[in-house]
């Protein structure tokens, strides 16, 4: 008996892990399907095949959803910074890892756009207090205090990273590419790190 009680937590431990990861594989195909805003709880839930309270007891409403569907691609991005090849990962210099940071983020928010933007809005200030963006304004910081120790790179991490919010990037996804917002995010960097904005210096 001690035996079956000891081994009843152990499933039930890997059914909450074969659940959580059904309901995010679902979540994610039906955000792909039909766009984060035209999902609601109740059909993933439903698709999912389990109860709604579980689904709100798990992630607590559909912007958690969403940060927990961010994570794992989060991850991705983490690892390629803090291992990955230079310049985004380490071994190059500060102010070529900062630019190179700033031009694969707008390419993972431009990919994730919905997500981000759902998890950046969910409540006033949201964004500020989500793990990505606390990770993001860190990783700026101290390569702006590295590359420019006389500034106060904290601050101006936050005034970099302003221009690839995600309430902003809905916004202006009509009117400004991917190619035109990385442009101007690198040339705002290099102003901070040069004074110069061209990178030829003209």
């Amino acid at each position: 008996m001690g035996e079956e009680v000891a081994a009843k937590p152990r499933k039930e431990r890997s059914d909450a892990v074969r659940n959580r990861a059904k309901i995010l594989e679902v979540t994610a195909r039906l955000f792909a399907e039909r766009g984060v805003d035209r999902v609601s709880m109740d059909q993933i839930a439903t698709e999912a095949g389990v109860g709604k309270g579980t689904l709100f007891r798990r992630f607590g409403d559909k912007a958690g959803l969403g940060v927990a569907l961010l994570d794992a691609r989060e991850r991705a991005l983490q690892q390629a910074l803090g291992s990955g090849a230079p310049p985004l990962g380490p071994g190059a210099p500060p102010g070529d890892r900062l630019l190179a940071f700033l031009a694969a983020y707008t390419e993972f928010l431009d990919a994730n756009l919905d997500l981000v933007h759902m998890s950046e809005t969910a409540s006033p200030g949201a964004r500020y207090r989500v793990g990505g963006y606390v990770q993001w304004q860190r990783h700026v910081r101290m390569l702006l205090a590295q590359a420019r120790p006389d500034l106060d790179a904290d601050y101006l991490a936050h005034l970099l990273l302003a221009g690839l919010a995600a309430d902003l990037r809905r916004a202006t996804r009509g009117q400004y590419s991917t190619g035109r917002v990385t442009a101007g995010v690198l040339a705002m960097a290099r102003l901070v790190l040069t004074g110069r904005g061209n990178p030829s210096g003209s």
